[in-house]
């Protein structure tokens, strides 16, 4: 499996009509979404697909037509990423109208057509399951676990201050987490 850690974007225009297609992480699905509406007002849909793993390492889909033809855009953005072995991953595909109707095949093929540029466009990296830990560590070793996160390809979901130290979320792989402990032993408390 395969997924992306960015949003990549493509157009194409099919008889007027303009789909423009965004991959891009499941989790910046939800704020991408508002966004392309607020960017696109006079967009007619913004049919979506995504396909990530739950908890019990399941793999949950999802996809919406909104507002075009039953399973004519949302059923074959979801086949791009099911075909493409992609996983924690959505598209969101932004239709402006051109006049011309495309017919349930048209529409079929304007979306698969429109993912798959999307995904052309992708720099892909490999799935790797991702765990979430909290820390805690004194102020005089944040920056030590600052320079740790980035040595070590552990993302930082947030980061407080309090009246002891700094309170860390961090995500990474079990390799990565494993090495990141190891380096910084007991400088900081796991949570």
């Amino acid at each position: 499996m395969k997924t992306v850690n960015q949003i990549f974007t493509d157009t194409i225009e099919i008889k007027g009509s303009k789909f423009i297609a965004h991959l891009m992480p499941i989790g910046m699905f939800e704020r991408e979404m508002e966004r392309l509406r607020e960017l696109h007002p006079k967009a007619v849909h913004w049919v979506s697909a995504s396909r990530s793993l739950n908890e019990f390492d399941q793999i949950v889909e999802s996809s919406s037509d909104d507002g075009e033809p039953k399973g004519t855009s949302g059923k074959p953005t979801l086949s791009v990423l099911q075909g493409h072995e992609l996983i924690n991953a959505a598209i969101i595909t932004v239709r402006y109208f051109g006049g011309t109707k495309l017919g349930p095949g048209g529409l079929v093929r304007a979306y698969a057509d429109a993912a798959n540029a999307a995904y052309t466009q992708a720099e892909l990296l490999p799935y790797e399951k991702l765990f979430v830990h909290t820390i805690e560590c004194n102020y005089s070793t944040v920056s030590m676990v600052e320079y740790e996160t980035v040595q070590k390809h552990i993302r930082v979901l947030s980061k407080e201050f309090g009246e002891k130290g700094a309170t860390f979320n961090i995500e990474g792989s079990a390799e990565n987490l494993e090495s990141f402990f190891t380096a910084l032993g007991r400088t900081i408390q796991k949570i």
